[in-house]
């Protein structure tokens, strides 16, 4: 299911700090004709830390009937609390999404037992495609490999996003990959090393400004073409680190604002970036021609 580029797709906001619809509407649509396998909404680079449950339905509702079923629509319905992830998961679930993406459970750092039965309670109780979350940087908590293994015997459980940046812990998860089970690159710097150890794709920050490529370096290595996707990944290497010189989603709302994209600025506690981590944003993006 989760072959290819998939998009962690920006939340575009208005200059009030209310979400832009319309530039939502278009953001969804220039993925479609560029390329991008599949979008991913609220998730850390949609910032849905900061936007309520009635913002979340209607971001979803928006996405869901924009793309019209051209690409898959993941939501993330993730929450440190169970509960919340439930009721997240349903009302995603009924506003037409065909997957979920499901963080670990973050602040309250659960014993490797309480973070399988929090994915249970979700999994067991809506019946949607599911991909697991593991991003110990941000969360401070992580899967253990056992975990790992007993929750990709769950037939809802598809995937997981392995995004710790440790390829030691990636080739020792990829074991358990198979058809109904897949690995997927949390890391734009680490597509093409994920896709070696029997990654299928990856959910992409990079994507938010260079769609095409993000899904011609996955679609080289499914064709065999080992040269091109590595020389990609190779090329946009210095670009993609600099969309994480602060902290994601800051560097690449402002790359796409750099590029015309207007997709607004962010929500406190983020801000603005800083000058000199501009400037350097800035010619990483001339370095490749994208400016």
């Amino acid at each position: 299911m989760f072959e290819g580029s998939y998009v962690a797709l920006v939340t575009p906001f208005h200059e009030d700090g209310t979400v832009n619809f319309e530039k939502l509407k278009q953001l969804c649509n220039w993925h479609v004709e560029n390329g991008t396998d599949g979008i991913v909404v609220l998730g850390t680079t949609g910032e849905s830390s900061t936007t309520d449950h009635s913002e979340d339905a209607a971001v979803v509702r928006c996405v869901v009937d924009t793309v019209n079923h051209r690409i898959p629509v993941i939501a993330g319905g993730g929450s440190n609390s169970t509960e919340t992830s439930l009721q997240k998961s349903r009302r995603f679930r009924d506003l037409g999404v065909d997957g979920l993406l499901l963080i670990t459970p973050y602040y309250n750092k659960a014993n490797q037992k309480g973070m399988y039965r929090h994915f249970l309670s979700v999994v067991d109780t809506v019946d949607l495609p599911a991909i697991l979350y593991n991003v110990p940087g941000r969360t401070g908590c992580a899967l253990s490999v056992d975990c790992v293994r007993e929750l990709s015997r769950h037939k809802n459980i598809r995937g997981i996003k392995e995004a710790s940046g440790d390829i030691g812990y990636c080739a020792k998860i990829a074991q358990f990959t198979n058809d109904e089970f897949e690995l997927v690159s949390g890391n734009d710097n680490m597509i093409v090393p994920v896709l070696s150890l029997g990654g299928t794709g990856v959910i992409s920050v990079f994507a938010n400004i260079c769609p095409r490529e993000t899904h011609e370096m996955v679609a080289a290595w499914h064709a065999g073409d080992v040269k091109k996707a590595r020389d990609m990944q190779i090329k946009y290497l210095d670009l993609i680190n600099a969309l994480f010189l602060e902290v994601n989603p800051i560097p690449v709302k402002e790359a796409m604002n750099m590029l015309g994209m207007e997709v607004g600025g962010y929500r406190l506690p983020l801000c603005e970036m800083e000058d000199a981590n501009r400037e350097k944003l800035r010619k990483a993006l001339q370095a490749v021609a994208l400016l």
